[in-house]
């Protein structure tokens, strides 16, 4: 058996003050009570900690020994429990997001400015990378939080449904599309289409196998710089409404067929989110569209 968290306690509270009545205020207990501690420890070990005289209290030779073994111990779990307090309190911690580029740059600084506001004292580190890659890097331990389409995903992963949103279409401004309140799909091929490469087309060309792309790009910026130089037209959807207006360029809800793609919270099912990460979790569904 072991010595309990309040024998040792005891032990150092004695040991720090030199008297059961000092040590037993120190820990808010009655003297009796402090005695008690100490004899059961003592009845544990087979040997005394404390000798007692009708002057005062001091340790034994074992008790100096396991002194500053106990308080180092104390001291430890002490801090552990602080720090575990602190964190749930969002008083610190990290939180580490990945997402792809566009949405790096459009939604997720807003959700991290309005996290920090309300919980200045825990940082957000945000991973802006491939859309294909958020989830490798929720499986990899790397971040804590995936945000991004629907992807195939392993057992590893869960996904939380944060938003689903339709397909708009985006060309420069004076382009023939513009005076369209919304374009169909159909008309997307009288155009050079820029599409991105990997699932994002992929994708796109189940839903619609009569598309054909004019060039694939791997980022939304790059396919929105070629469309700002009337290198063509380009699909994305509402979110990155800033980056688009920032290129200049105008955009319409595309129909016939109306396609939508749905966007998830990743985390890893074998790890908690922390306090930290799960109030972020929150946060976003704030944003869901």
């Amino acid at each position: 058996m072991n010595p309990t968290i309040r024998q040792m306690r005891a032990l150092v509270a004695v040991a720090r003050t030199g008297s059961f009545t000092a040590a037993a205020d120190l820990l808010h207990v009655t003297q009796s009570a402090l005695s008690g501690q100490i004899k059961e420890l003592e009845q544990l070990l087979g040997v005394k900690v404390v000798e007692r005289n009708t002057r005062r209290v001091q340790l034994s030779e074992v008790g100096r020994e396991l002194y500053p073994l106990f308080d180092k111990m104390l001291q430890d779990l002490d801090g552990a429990m602080a720090d575990i307090a602190s964190r749930k309190a969002l008083k610190k911690g990290i939180v580490r997001v990945a997402a792809p580029q566009m949405m790096a740059c459009t939604l997720l600084p807003q959700v991290i400015g309005q996290f920090r506001a309300a919980y200045p004292d825990v940082q957000v580190q945000l991973v802006d990378c491939p859309v294909d890659n958020v989830a490798a890097r929720v499986v990899s331990g790397e971040v804590d939080v995936g945000i991004g389409p629907e992807r195939d995903v392993t057992a590893e992963v869960d996904a939380q449904l944060l938003f689903e949103m339709p397909f708009v279409v985006v060309f420069p401004p004076g382009h023939a599309l513009a005076a369209r309140q919304r374009v169909a799909w159909s008309e997307v091929n009288q155009h050079s289409f820029i599409a991105l490469q990997g699932q994002f087309t992929e994708r796109l060309l189940r839903d619609m196998t009569t598309l054909a792309p004019y060039n694939e790009v791997t980022f939304m910026t790059t396919a929105l710089a070629m469309v700002a130089a009337g290198l063509g037209i380009t699909a994305c959807l509402p979110y990155a409404a800033p980056m688009v207006r920032l290129y200049g360029l105008d955009m319409r809800p595309l129909v016939e067929p109306e396609l939508t793609r749905k966007f998830f919270i990743y985390t890893k099912t074998s790890r908690t989110p922390s306090p930290a990460a799960e109030r972020f979790i929150s946060m976003l569904g704030d944003y869901s569209l």
